[in-house]
């Protein structure tokens, strides 16, 4: 593998990294990939680890985690039967299961960071630290909100998630796409690398021969629109010390107009399905 570029640790550490190519699933790898990742998403500036609105970010990401949360609810009623199993891995503060669990599903969760699962069993909620621990139940749907690329071992993790997904079940996950024109555009400062809690970093292709692997085949992608704008608005932060507004919304407007043509949004949101002709 080549390297692709140089970046660094804006949120954390300071620590540089490497993304390599691997041009075989056209995706990048954060190298090197440290063993104890846990004390890199030790910060109170870890967002999706807290329920905080503080700053104007903190608030910005709050408000779109709200409309994000009713939109995903609508999306894993669409693929619902009479039963309503549900995992969500990297559950983080438990939002998601929570409006989950409101809405009628049995609801299931894994989040290794304690912060987060402690926040999460404040709401009533229980999260198993890892997917070991679940055993061998199946689950009608498995979500993974941005999680994806923090999994390390990913092909091994592929694997386990498929294994616990009913026959005719629903995998669902958003990851951020490294072909997008904001990723692009900020190079080295784009938000989303985030190494190196980021191990991985997908195109559509990676996502669709990644899976594939396993059995699964992408049903549909759909597009997430709000992300460029908060990921430009991070970017801006890191590549000139404070966030530019302004330049965020137009570097964020110009990334989802261009992908109305090319697909290339700057996040992407995946559904798949069992292959039957993998059987």
């Amino acid at each position: 593998m080549k390297r692709f570029l140089k970046t660094k640790d804006f949120a954390v550490s300071g620590e540089e990294f490497e993304l390599l190519l691997d041009s075989e699933l056209n995706m990048l790898r954060t190298h090197p990939q440290p063993k104890d990742l846990e004390n890199y998403y030790d910060s109170e500036e870890y967002i999706s680890h807290t329920d905080v609105a503080k700053t104007l970010v903190e608030k910005l990401y709050q408000q779109i985690k709200q409309y994000n949360l009713r939109k995903k609810i609508r999306l894993i009623n669409k693929y619902t039967t009479s039963d309503k199993t549900l995992l969500d891995i990297g559950a983080g503060t438990g939002s998601f299961l929570e409006s989950a669990k409101l809405s009628g599903w049995e609801t299931y969760g894994i989040e290794p960071n304690k912060k987060a699962r402690d926040l999460a069993i404040n709401k009533g909620l229980e999260l198993r630290e890892n997917i070991d621990l679940l055993g061998k139940q199946g689950f009608q749907v498995i979500t993974l909100w941005h999680v994806l690329e923090h999994l390390p071992d990913l092909e091994l993790q592929i694997n386990k998630i498929g294994s616990l997904l009913n026959r005719n079940g629903t995998l669902i996950l958003a990851v951020p796409n490294f072909q997008s024109y904001d990723a692009k555009y900020y190079k080295e400062y784009w938000a989303a690398y985030d190494v190196p809690r980021h191990l991985s970093h997908f195109s559509q292709l990676s996502i669709k021969k990644l899976f594939a692997k396993n059995g699964m085949k992408v049903l549909r992608i759909k597009p997430m629109i709000f992300d460029s704008f908060y990921v430009s608005l991070l970017s801006e932060k890191y590549k000139c010390g404070k966030g530019n507004f302004l330049r965020a919304f137009l570097v964020g407007l110009k990334s989802n107009i261009l992908a109305w043509k090319t697909k290339e949004y700057s996040s992407l949101l995946y559904v798949l399905k069992m292959d039957e002709k993998a059987f």
